[in-house]
């Protein structure tokens, strides 16, 4: 079983439907699952929910596909997974990316009070802290 984290903490998995990896999937697909070395523009932009996979925390590919898809016009709910450490969760959000899929085994080893110190990452950016350095 898997946790999802979102800026609210951790959550149930809801998502009951089941994915089609990326080679398998038309452009009717509702779920999709995206390898770290996709190529951002070869994923349909139709699916309910794109999955993109982080073999490692040090594979910051994710990142880059979530944010070329959220540039390209992806509404969708777009879900990371894997190697996805807390302290990259303010990355996840900025780049595009709506909630983080956790094993249980990373949620005993970093809990929820880890993921949501990093939940105001709107507040904590670099605009924020030029714009707050220009108000004075």
């Amino acid at each position: 079983m898997t946790i999802i984290v979102t800026d609210q903490g951790f959550g149930p998995d809801t998502w009951e439907h089941g994915y089609t990896t990326l080679g398998e999937a038309a452009n009717d697909a509702v779920a999709l699952d995206v390898a770290s070395d996709a190529d951002p523009d070869t994923i349909p932009l139709s699916a309910e929910i794109i999955r993109v996979d982080f073999p490692s925390f040090a594979d910051g590919r994710g990142f880059t596909i979530a944010r070329m898809l959220r540039l390209r016009g992806y509404q969708g709910r777009l879900r990371a997974r894997g190697h996805v450490i807390s302290d990259q969760y303010a990355m996840a959000r900025r780049s595009g990316f709506d909630e983080v899929e956790i094993s249980q085994s990373l949620a005993a080893r970093q809990p929820e009070d880890q993921w949501q110190f990093r939940a105001d990452w709107q507040d904590h950016d670099y605009h924020a802290r030029v714009r707050g350095a220009s108000n004075h």
